[in-house]
């Protein structure tokens, strides 16, 4: 789901550009800021997958629990 706005927020930066006449600079400028938003993303799920491993070493979680919530994080990753 994520992925799939940082796609469609760079799919509109593009057609924007193509509308308005915007510099190659510009559009340069709107990749690298959707690619920006989709490292922070990718940083989010790292944590969520470091917090989830040290939830199971703590023993605060069954390994069904971890499996469940891990397969959820894979999901809205690209990386993972």
């Amino acid at each position: 789901m994520i992925r799939s706005k940082v796609n469609v927020i760079a799919l509109i930066i593009v057609a924007l550009s193509l509308v308005t006449g915007c510099s190659k600079k510009a559009v340069l400028g709107g990749a690298a800021g959707a690619a920006a938003v989709g490292g922070a993303y990718e940083y989010q799920n790292k944590r969520a997958l470091q917090d989830l491993d040290n939830e199971f070493k703590a023993g605060k979680i069954s390994s069904e629990e971890y499996e469940r919530r891990k397969r959820e994080i894979e999901k809205r990753s690209v990386v993972y």
